[in-house]
């Protein structure tokens, strides 16, 4: 089909839910570091941009990173604390009022201000990446879970960032990721073996 040129049956013949997921699989392959400084600054370090968020979207976006296996929304107010904890060290806020009033509103699953700073996070990433990038950069993902009882997969409301943690560097720890995994996640999301 392909030497006839019948692109179009090939699209009908893998689908186009199939043909996106593999150009995000595809995208693994130009992903860049996301480099957290000691000031809190977000650098794509294949480009040198910075990515611009606020001090409270800085500290959910950290919040996530840190539970790569994903936070439910509704499940916020159990990780008040440690969101608290991390705004603390992003903001240059003074009144503990002001920024306990900030993370009561973004843990309270009945506000609505979880979802508008995930809608900026995924702004910021968008205005420096191509949209099957993107969605490894953004809060957003549910995770698939497999029940042996069941032949289903079932999706956990939990939400993550499915950036690989080997491309996320913080100030303080030096970057693991090096130019031959660049090379095998090409050579895999390619079929090149050589």
């Amino acid at each position: 089909m392909q030497q006839a040129g019948r692109y179009d049956l090939l699209l009908q013949a893998i689908g186009t839910p199939l043909l996106h997921q593999l150009l995000i699989e595809a995208a693994k392959c130009n992903l860049s570091v996301l480099t957290i400084t000691a000031d809190y600054r977000f650098i794509l370090k294949n480009t040198n941009t910075e990515i611009e968020l606020s001090p409270i979207a800085k500290a959910l976006y950290i919040l996530f990173i840190n539970h790569e296996e994903g936070i439910a929304f509704k499940e916020l107010p159990d990780f008040r604390d440690e969101l608290m904890e991390i705004y603390l060290k992003v903001t240059n806020r003074v009144s503990s009022d002001a920024v306990r009033h900030t993370i009561e509103r973004i843990t309270n699953p009945l506000d609505n201000a979880i979802n508008e700073h995930c809608s900026r996070i995924k702004a910021a990433f968008a205005a420096h990446l191509d949209q099957y990038s993107l969605s490894y950069y953004v809060i957003a993902s549910h995770a698939p879970r497999q029940f042996k009882s069941s032949k289903r997969i079932w999706f956990e409301r939990k939400k993550t960032i499915t950036l690989p943690r080997n491309l996320v560097e913080f100030a303080s720890t030096p970057a693991q990721h090096s130019a031959s995994q660049d090379s095998a996640c090409c050579q895999k999301a390619t079929g090149d073996s050589g």
